[in-house]
């Protein structure tokens, strides 16, 4: 594995990060938005940390607003992975080719954890 980080889903997100740029420090970088203005993605670093964040886009159920993003190494790591992770679990968005260039999929795992696996395959 390369690394598992957080991705949290809140109305507003980029006022959300300024909130806690203002807190940790850091940088807000990699701000992806919609046609409507909505943020897709961004991300806050500080320190050895990233903190993944999006707008959210229907509603989000209590406990729903933070997920773990993991980043593998291999294609053959987010097979295995996704394939155990999706035993006895809810999948969200299947395994698929994305338009950044990375291999990708949502789940929630048998004990209600969110993830958000990701294998860049290029740099966009």
């Amino acid at each position: 594995m390369k690394s598992a980080s957080p991705y949290i889903f809140v109305d507003n997100c980029l006022n959300v990060m300024e909130y806690y740029q203002g807190l940790f420090g850091g940088e807000i970088t990699n701000i992806q938005k919609t046609g409507d203005g909505k943020c897709l993605h961004a991300e806050l670093h500080f320190g050895n940390s990233i903190i993944h964040f999006s707008d959210t886009f229907s509603k989000v159920n209590q406990g729903d607003h933070v997920r773990i993003v993991l980043e593998c190494e291999s294609e053959e790591e987010i097979r295995k992975v996704y394939d155990s992770l999706s035993q006895g679990g809810r999948i969200t968005l299947e395994l698929q080719e994305t338009f950044w260039g990375a291999l990708h999929a949502n789940l929630v795992d048998r004990f209600g954890i969110g993830w958000l696996l990701n294998f860049q395959k290029r740099k966009i």
